[in-house]
């Protein structure tokens, strides 16, 4: 059964490449570009939002269950189990070929995978020091300033700003009292992110269903394994720690990796990267029931600043696209 029968694409989102991605799914697709088509012929509005917020609530959820596990392996030994563990589970499922590519595509797939495994040893390193909601947050700023950045619309640079207002009001004033090193990590892996799209386009395009998904997520996971073994050793080969590490990449990588592909081809890229601040909210509440990191009234408020902001994108593209 062949799970990646959908569009082509991979990665968490494609800000950059909004004229190209939109071009593709014409050409593949036979429905209007007023939005996706469900497999009976009905739209379903609210299809691909659904998949981002999925896709969200996997991920986040997979990092809260990464830090139970870090007493057991340590930051890079999660990351380590977390790649190595999700791309067996790609590379199995895509069959990836890897015959007929240029060196510029091999280019993309090493560029694409480094990016994805700084991503995750600079997070899982911020996760080991600073709470869950407060690392999210920080590391969201990437995708945003992309936002910003990739935006032709006045409009979504208002939905953006809004977002960055609600990101930055659920860091509540508390990031004062963070560990200097953990927000430094969670900013440097918001970077990353920020590159990760970037590359996640380009591999999209050059490469059919997930395949390219796949080969990048290899090449991360031998960037992080000598890494894992460093600070692991043996422990990355007790049962229940495998056990724990397959949770976490099936949650954190292989099931949010698959609703964003599928997401990024029915949405336009910088509505997809303003629901993208909706991570820190779902951080926050897996943080507060998973690990019982609290909230607060002002994360609240912080959380229902970047709802709104990402209704409101949803909305500016339902309106836009309805117009052509």
């Amino acid at each position: 059964m062949d799970l990646w029968a959908g569009p082509e694409g991979s990665g968490r989102s494609g800000v950059v490449v909004v004229d190209s991605q939109v071009a593709g799914a014409k050409a593949v697709a036979p429905a209007p570009a007023a939005g996706p088509v469900a497999p009976g012929g009905g739209p379903r509005r609210f299809g691909p939002v659904a998949l981002v917020v999925a896709g969200g609530l996997s991920v986040q959820f997979g990092s809260a269950v990464a830090v139970l596990l870090m007493p057991r392996a340590g930051a890079l030994g999660v990351v380590t189990l977390r790649l190595v563990l999700a791309a067996l589970v790609l590379l199995l499922v895509c069959r990836p070929k890897v015959r007929g590519y240029r060196r510029a595509d091999w280019g993309t797939i090493v560029a694409f995978g480094t990016a994805m495994a700084g991503m995750n040893v600079l997070f899982y390193q911020s996760i080991d020091r600073i709470p869950l909601g407060a690392a999210v947050t920080l590391e969201v700023l990437g995708p945003l300033i992309l936002s910003v950045i990739a935006s032709r619309r006045l409009v979504n640079l208002l939905w953006a700003g809004l977002a960055f207002g609600g990101v930055a009001l659920l860091g509540g004033g508390g990031f004062d009292g963070l560990d200097p090193l953990g927000a430094g990590f969670a900013l440097a892996a918001g970077a990353m992110w920020a590159a990760y799209i970037v590359f996640s386009a380009r591999t999209g395009r050059r490469f059919p269903q997930a395949d390219g998904l796949a080969l990048a997520m290899a090449f991360g996971a031998v960037l992080t394994l000598p890494l894992g073994i460093a600070e692991a050793g043996d422990a990355l080969l007790v049962p229940s720690t495998i056990a724990l590490g397959l949770g976490v990449a099936l949650l954190s990588s292989v099931l949010p990796y698959t609703l964003e592909l599928l997401a990024l081809r029915r949405l336009p890229a910088p509505t997809f990267a303003v629901l993208m601040s909706l991570e820190p909210a779902i951080a926050a509440g897996a943080g507060f029931l998973v690990l019982h990191q609290a909230l607060s009234v002002t994360d609240g408020l912080a959380i229902a600043l970047v709802i709104a902001a990402s209704i409101g994108a949803v909305r500016t593209q339902r309106a836009a696209a309805a117009a052509l």
